[in-house]
């Protein structure tokens, strides 16, 4: 499969869109401008994009605030079969979608095409939760008294996605809020907004009706700062850099929204050994080089106990030597290019941090012959927990081993860090497995496996790594509100 026929048989779909969505129309900015959607595997032009602000955002705001009364009122239900529906139509374009999350955002295919079905999991699994959003009764403290607890939907939400899952992070969120009975504003990366536009496509194809679901993109300050001060917008919810979830939480704070984070990790891969070789060496490389190493629950630090370190990256290193880069439509090819020459320069910047303070490359360490953004998957040792390899996120396809002697120092480099999203345990120990997942300041800790996301369990952090919970019947609390309804005087006649 060839970029140019994945476009053109995006084109004849119909899923193809290059305008934003308001009020169930398609629209361009007000001022005509446009933003560039590249390839990042060959830097060709995709499409172009409406470079939206604040006007069109408050347009969209009150098209989302007048079509909450009515899709609100609809029974669960009724939202659940819309929902049902656009999983369905998700799953029937699932080709074309794969093709378009690779186009833009340039993850081999195969990868794309399961964002896809993870995606679409997320909408089916949140049909089936809207049925299901049970309130209480607490018994009185009078006999006279009636008290109930009742939950209903929030209101609007506005979701601030990123780019690398450009597809499964906007089902992840707008699932939830649907079922919910909250419409939503969408605000997608300006590198990666096609695919977002043709779920939304689909939306509107599955019955969603007009208003419910709207998506803008362009200047990400205007859009921000007009999504923040508006008093109809109840809820933010981002995934993203911990700089700016920061700068969201604070200015949420004017209009007291409700705010759910999903910020950045640092996640470290602790390797006994007791654990097992092959089991270990796999988990790794998965947990590292999915998506080029562009994932917040990537393993970001490979903590190696010294008994088997040197076993472990020779085996490790000789199955990365292996991994192989190109366009995301070349059949066999696992890692694609990194998103932007940005992402690239920082990369080189960490890895040559780490080699001036003495770590040493045992495999790869520079840009791919490829160009463009490609670069090499690498893996490092000698590394320090100094180095700022260790210190902050780096994003990329770069694994650092660190080596550690007791199960003690292990947790505390693991936890020598203010991210706390996900963390990954090789072991073959059952109690040290128990014991290890408790003490380790992390959300989500993932023992002898490297892919641990699923619609079906809670997906969030500690620490700077943000608020809140994203997927399972969890996932569905940050868009609700508690009602505490008290009856008196039922004694009387």
């Amino acid at each position: 499969m060839e970029a140019q026929s994945v476009a053109a048989r995006l084109n004849s779909s119909g899923l193809l869109r290059s305008q934003g969505l308001i009020g169930g129309k398609w629209i361009d900015a007000y001022d005509g401008k446009t933003i560039k959607v590249q390839n990042p595997a060959t830097g060709d032009i995709i499409a172009n994009v409406p470079c939206m602000g604040a006007r069109e955002t408050n347009d969209a705001i009150k098209y989302a605030y007048d079509a909450f009364s009515s899709w609100s009122k609809l029974t669960s239900a009724e939202r659940s079969k819309c929902l049902r529906k656009w999983h369905d139509l998700l799953i029937a374009h699932k080709e074309e979608l794969g093709g378009l999350i690779t186009l833009e955002q340039g993850k081999p295919l195969k990868e794309a095409m399961g964002e896809v079905a993870y995606g679409a999991g997320f909408i089916e699994f949140f049909a089936e939760e809207a049925k299901r959003v049970y309130g209480d009764i607490i018994p009185a403290t009078l006999p006279d008294r009636r008290l109930f607890v009742l939950k209903q939907p929030v209101g609007v939400v506005a979701a601030i996605t990123p780019w690398n899952f450009p597809l499964a992070m906007i089902a992840r969120k707008v699932g939830p809020a649907l079922a919910c009975g909250c419409t939503i504003v969408i605000k997608p990366s300006e590198f990666t907004p096609l695919t977002t536009l043709a779920a939304a496509e689909l939306s509107i194809q599955a019955g969603i009706p007009p208003g419910v679901v709207n998506v803008v993109m362009g200047n990400a300050q205007e859009i921000g700062e007009a999504l923040l001060a508006s008093t109809e917008v109840r809820k933010i919810t981002f995934t993203g850099s911990t700089a700016v979830g920061k700068k969201l939480m604070a200015g949420a704070s004017d209009t007291v929204k409700k705010v759910s984070l999903e910020l950045g990790g640092n996640a470290p891969c602790i390797v006994f050994d007791d654990a097992d070789l092959d089991v270990a060496v796999q988990g790794t490389l998965a947990a590292k080089f999915r998506n080029t190493g562009q994932t917040c629950i990537c393993a970001n630090r490979v903590i190696v106990q010294e008994g088997i370190y040197e076993k472990f990256a020779n085996a490790f290193s000789n199955a990365v030597q292996k991994l192989q880069v190109g366009d995301g439509f070349t059949e066999g090819v696992v890692q694609g290019p990194l998103i932007n020459e940005a992402a690239l320069h920082k990369v080189e910047s960490f890895v040559q941090d780490a080699i001036s303070k003495g770590a040493k490359v045992l495999l790869g360490g520079k840009r791919h012959r490829l160009g463009m953004t490609f670069y090499e998957p690498t893996v490092l040792t000698d590394v320090k927990n100094e180095m700022l390899i260790s210190r902050e996120e780096v994003f990329g396809p770069v694994a650092p081993l660190i080596p550690f002697k007791t199960e003690e120092d292990a947790i505390r480099i693991a936890n020598d860090t203010n991210a706390g999203l996900a963390a990954y345990v090789f072991t073959s120990n059952i109690r040290r497995s128990w014991r290890v997942s408790e003490a380790l300041e992390y959300g989500i800790v993932g023992v002898n496996e490297g892919l641990v996301s699923t619609e079906v369990a809670p997906f969030g952090g500690f620490k700077l790594s943000g608020l809140g919970r994203e997927g399972s019947k969890y996932g569905m609390d940050d868009y609700l509100e508690m009602k505490y309804v008290c009856l008196g005087n039922m004694s009387n006649a």
